[in-house]
């Protein structure tokens, strides 16, 4: 999907880079699929601010969106491909021949009109969903299971897929986007294809109040903040701070905070590029 350069009629649009959205059908979202969406302002069931930056931002309402993918055999039909202000990707609203209507991951070139599937039955084409089993090897696919019948877990946000490498055993080997290779159930699922909005990323907000929107509240620097406030605060004039570090103390430039003893490291078999030369 192309982006759009605004004119630089005011200093929040001078820089200010969009999506055009040509490929959204509908403005209208489908009521029966629509949840209320609670802000928590960062704060977790006893009221403590667990994520700092948060709170504020426009009022949303929750699109239904089905990660299972689980009637199986039963053809749907692409009636509209929408907005869902809760995530990154387009989402599209499909209707089954049963009457039952949904909201998927849209794929990207998944069109009004087109028809999909899901279950063993199904071909490999762009939007249907298969078991890893079925899956031909080398093919894109998005969505993907962790645990059989959980729900989509990876390859969720806009322009991101994984790439079924091989098939060994009860496993098939998917390398993901994070450049990680990773074993998964041969009976996880997974749909065929890229998230839709691959351009997302080359977005500019062009002004701070755009985040406002968003529910992010403005960050102040650790080195700015007085040493009672953060790790990095204090000293005299303008101190470096020593060591990146977090408020909390995690340091942030290549510290490892992963368990070593994460019963999921057997199923890793390559991990993610990092930036850091060790």
């Amino acid at each position: 999907m192309p982006i759009k350069k605004f004119k630089p009629v005011s200093p929040g649009s001078r820089f200010h880079v969009g999506t055009k959205f040509d490929e959204l059908t509908t403005d209208k979202p489908e009521k029966s699929l629509l949840a209320p969406l609670k802000k928590s302002g960062g704060r977790n069931r006893t009221g403590k601010m667990t994520v700092r930056q948060r709170g504020g931002g426009h009022k949303r309402r929750y699109r239904i969106i089905d990660f299972r993918r689980d009637l199986d055999g039963v053809q749907a039909e692409v009636k509209t491909i929408e907005y869902d202000p809760n995530r990154t990707a387009f989402i599209a609203l499909v209707e089954y021949t049963n009457g039952e209507k949904r909201y998927i991951l849209a794929p990207q070139g998944l069109k009004v009109g087109d028809k999909l599937e899901s279950g063993a039955n199904a071909a490999p084409t762009t939007g249907n969903t298969l078991f890893l089993a079925d899956v031909p090897l080398g093919s894109p696919i998005h969505a993907i299971e962790l645990q059989p019948g959980k729900g989509a877990a990876l390859a969720r946000s806009a322009g991101t897929n994984g790439v079924l490498m091989g098939k060994e055993g009860k496993y098939v080997s998917v390398k993901l986007p994070s450049g990680e290779v990773r074993r998964i159930l041969k009976t996880c699922r997974a749909t065929i294809g890229n998230t839709s909005n691959p351009d997302h990323a080359l977005r500019v907000s062009g002004k701070a109040g755009r985040s406002r929107w968003l529910g992010r509240r403005p960050r102040v620097r650790g080195v700015a903040m007085n040493p009672v406030d953060h790790p990095m605060g204090g000293g005299e004039g303008r101190a470096s701070g020593g060591h990146p570090r977090s408020r909390t103390g995690i340091m942030a430039k290549g510290q490892k905070t992963r368990n070593v003893n994460k019963a999921s490291n057997k199923l890793i078999i390559s991990r993610r590029k990092t930036k850091n030369k060790k």
